[in-house]
């Protein structure tokens, strides 16, 4: 602030702020230097203040937020993953997975406009093309990740979902020409080879195996691994908040689905089936919807916390414990197929963190664990002979 020298009140008391006099001007120039809350994005509290459900984190000992946030992410998506086969082994239902879906993002923007209430900026910083184009690869990933349920057993969908690795590679290559190293590369087609045979099992041992689920599910993992790297972007770009993110793009998925359903001439009969069953429709999508949205909240908590390689490894487990519940509350055909073609994915993930990770973890060669052996072996040999 410049002020000229007849001023009544040269100097300014507010707290905070420095005044760099000039005599042989007669003028000073204020500046205000703002408080550490100030200065961060409104939406954030404290830098180190990682809040979830209310609860701030920040305030135990590490051992208890890994505990928390794992048990958080446990609890709320083995729920989210059992309620999901619940409603889809209800009589009838399967050919409505769109309208499912239709439900499911109707309450992830409820809940999104309920948590956009409660933080200080409600404004939307990013721009509605963007959420419009977010929106879109929303709708194909959830929605034909919940229309493959009506012709996949949920196990081989599960082992699906964990190969977005796959299709980011690939898309990679053609698009950014990447060039990825043996371990990515090792990773893939251990995940390939794992894919190919869990799905040879499912096609063997499943009476109701259909191909088309195949191609939805594998539509849908091509949309998730493109949606992460839009929404990572326009996050970063425009500093946009997760509950403003959640409340657009699944408020405009959600007329997206409205408008397909309503062309197509599917929600009527959706509608129908639904309303002699509210229960177990309406009522498990709620539980079903709220569950993945505080399970979400958690994995984004173990990520700020301890980082992107300990969560795969918590969200990994999550996956398998999943599938081993899958087979015992449903019932269904069972082969050890299955398992050797799931720890080749397991094996295809940890190549994937390794690779990422390889500064962290230092796994030993083979040359230096035969060096190791022969140092051994002299040292035993010298100590015998003394």
């Amino acid at each position: 602030e410049k002020q000229a020298e007849g001023n009544n009140s040269p100097e300014c008391s507010e707290p905070g702020t420095m005044d760099l006099k000039f005599p042989s001007s007669r003028k000073y120039i204020s500046i205000s230097v703002p408080s550490k809350s100030q200065a961060m994005s409104p939406h954030i509290k404290s830098v180190d203040d990682v809040v979830v459900l209310g609860m701030n984190l920040s305030k135990f000992s590490k051992p208890t937020q890994f505990f928390i946030c794992v048990s958080g992410v446990f609890m709320f998506y083995l729920i989210y993953g059992y309620l999901q086969e619940l409603i889809f082994s209800v009589e009838g239902f399967k050919p409505f997975g769109w309208y499912l879906t239709l439900v499911q993002f109707g309450f992830y923007s409820i809940f999104g406009l309920i948590e956009l209430q409660l933080i200080q900026d409600k404004r939307r910083r990013i721009p509605g093309k963007t959420y419009m184009i977010i929106a879109f690869l929303t709708v194909g990933t959830m929605g034909l990740s919940n229309t493959s349920l009506g012709y996949l057993n949920y196990p081989t969908q599960v082992i699906f979902k964990c190969c977005k690795l796959i299709p980011v590679m690939i898309g990679g290559v053609f698009i950014q020409g990447k060039r990825y190293n043996i371990v990515d590369v090792s990773a893939a087609l251990c995940m390939s080879l794992g894919l190919i045979w869990f799905t040879l099992a499912d096609s063997t041992v499943a009476p109701n195996f259909n191909l088309t689920g195949v191609i939805l599910i594998s539509l849908a993992l091509c949309a998730d691994a493109v949606i992460g790297n839009v929404q990572e972007k326009a996050m970063k770009l425009h500093n946009g908040s997760n509950s403003e993110m959640v409340l657009y793009s699944y408020s405009i998925g959600f007329v997206y689905i409205l408008f397909g359903l309503t062309c197509t001439s599917g929600l009527s009969p959706a509608v129908t089936f639904c309303s002699k069953h509210p229960v177990q429709t309406y009522g498990y999508a709620f539980l079903f919807s709220l569950t993945g949205y505080f399970g979400i909240s958690f994995v984004l908590a173990l990520i700020k916390i301890f980082g992107a390689l300990l969560a795969v490894t918590v969200t990994t487990g999550r996956k398998a414990m999943t599938i081993v519940l899958s087979f015992l509350f449903f019932a269904k055909p069972f082969t050890l197929q299955y398992v050797w073609s799931g720890l080749l994915v397991v094996l295809g993930i940890f190549l994937n963190v390794y690779s990422k990770n390889m500064d962290k973890i230092k796994l030993p060669s083979l040359l230096g664990l035969w060096k190791k052996s022969v140092e051994e072996r002299k040292s035993r040999t010298l100590s015998q002979t003394i």
